[in-house]
């Protein structure tokens, strides 16, 4: 059996850079998990264990640096910082705070690829005691990241492709409302309301497999305006 693909959060602002890093290394065969700011990589980092963090540094509210340091006393992730800033002096502030690599903007994405499987190779083997499975706690219900599978207590809850494709790209955005319109283009879906109306029965039929209520969900949410949200334990 092969190994677990590592699992990367990118911290940045700019979405448009954390649609581009997460597509070009879930190219590469990593799983990717996104946060805005400080604020939302703390709530996804409460229910998810990562291999490495890569962080912007100029972020609105707590920074990079700042963030990294506070990081360090309570885990020991890998974290590789960007930043546009590229003198000595910012370098050695982010290693200084605890960061295990420094890649100025703009970089090529085959550097910042280079760098975290450098960054990997360093890495220790776990015990395996100490290994810590990458799973979505939902009450009696848990939802394996890795195998994507879906279990209530002792039982494997059978999911068809979709709703573990679904699964995913809520995983990737843990906390954060995903529109109808995104879940259609990331199950790789036609345009139109006739998707998206599909996405919602996939979504009915999700809920009736993870929540003990599915009229009143607990856990994938419904944010008015906004679409769908999975809020894990």
């Amino acid at each position: 059996m092969s190994d677990p693909a590592p699992h990367l959060l990118i911290v940045d602002d700019d979405e448009r850079i954390r649609d581009l890093l997460r597509k070009f290394l879930d190219r590469h065969g990593f799983l990717v998990s996104v946060a805005r700011d400080a604020d939302h990589a703390r709530r996804v980092l409460s229910g998810l264990e990562f291999d490495l963090i890569v962080m912007d540094v100029m972020m609105p509210g707590q920074d990079g640096v700042a963030f990294t340091r506070a990081l360090r006393e309570t885990i020991t992730t890998p974290i590789l910082l960007l930043t546009a800033k590229g003198e000595t002096m910012d370098r050695i502030k982010g290693l200084e705070a605890g960061a295990d690599d420094y890649l100025p903007k703009p970089f090529e994405p085959k550097e910042l690829l280079l760098r975290i499987n450098a960054i990997l190779r360093r890495m220790p083997d776990p015990e395996p005691e100490h290994v810590t499975p990458k799973v979505l706690n939902m009450g009696p219900v848990r939802f394996d990241i890795e195998r994507s599978e879906l279990m209530r207590g002792e039982e494997l809850v059978r999911l068809t492709a979709t709703e573990i494709q679904l699964m995913r790209i809520f995983a990737e955005n843990l906390r954060e409302p995903v529109s109808r319109t995104k879940l259609v283009e990331d199950l790789g879906r036609d345009k139109g309301q006739a998707q998206e109306r599909a996405v919602d029965v996939q979504i009915t039929r999700l809920r009736r497999k993870i929540e003990a209520d599915p009229k009143q969900p607990r856990y994938l949410q419904t944010v008015r305006g906004e679409g769908y949200m999975l809020a894990p334990d």
